[in-house]
């Protein structure tokens, strides 16, 4: 058997702890920033890195999608209506080196932007124009927050606006303006029937008038139509065209 003396065992010690220290091993997400002797070196990963322990110093940094909850932000809209609005930020980092020296934390950065951005959109714009035109506040969101991110290696893919919270008067008057609408439209639809009704009954009136044989016809058809009733007398006019050959050969007598 091999003896190992006191220096071997702290030899063999001290070159394990080097290695530890010295090899880094990154997954395909991340990549390490590196410093030597506090200036910035190269970007390096995925796999292994060997750095120097005591000269080389790595910071990681993750590439993959951030999802950001931005906390409902009181915003006061440009109608001077009061409402709580939050949203969603989706974004990632595209150049590591820009991310670490840039910016302290980019992570706080962005986070601190989103919520100060939102509550300046949304108070540039109306209240309807919040609830109806969501998707415009979402691309001008995207686009400001991207713009200014960009000097720190992050790029905003997505910004969605989650939920608008409003007052409680403002809620029971627009569900009062809501039921307005909807029996402006029920009466317009109801005044639209009566008016095509009236122009069908004018044009057969007009085809009756033209023909008087149809008018005779619609005559007796209303006659059958009474007739199923079962009624014990039915009193009926009877056009004097029907009877006026009989009154002319009685007043010749």
């Amino acid at each position: 058997m091999f003896g190992f003396g006191t220096g071997t065992v702290f030899l063999l010690i001290v070159i394990v702890i080097f290695l530890w220290s010295a090899i880094k091993i990154l997954p395909e997400y991340e990549r390490g920033v590196v410093f030597f002797l506090g200036r910035f070196q190269a970007v390096k990963g995925p796999g292994v890195v060997i750095l120097i322990p005591g000269v080389q110093r790595m910071v990681t940094v993750s590439l993959r999608t951030v999802t950001l909850d931005v906390p409902p932000q009181d915003v006061i809209t440009r109608d001077n209506v009061s409402v709580k609005v939050n949203a969603v930020v989706y974004f990632r980092v595209m150049n590591p080196d820009k991310a670490i020296i840039g910016v302290e934390n980019y992570l706080y950065a962005t986070s601190q932007l989103a919520q100060t951005t939102l509550r300046s959109v949304c108070g540039q714009a109306e209240l309807d124009e919040l609830l109806a035109e969501r998707e415009k506040i979402n691309m001008r969101l995207q686009e400001i927050l991207d713009r200014h991110t960009d000097p720190w290696g992050v790029k905003v893919s997505l910004v969605e606006v989650k939920a608008i919270d409003l007052p409680e008067e403002m809620k029971r008057a627009m569900a009062k303006q809501a039921e307005a609408e909807r029996e402006r439209r029920a009466k317009v639809i109801h005044a639209e029937g009566e008016f095509e009704a009236s122009q069908k009954i004018l044009d057969a009136a007009n085809v009756l008038v033209q023909n008087p044989i149809s008018l005779q016809l619609r005559y007796f058809q209303t006659l059958t139509e009474i007739a199923v009733e079962k009624n014990s007398t039915i009193l009926f006019p009877i056009p004097m065209d029907l009877i006026k050959p009989f009154l002319d050969v009685y007043k010749s007598k």
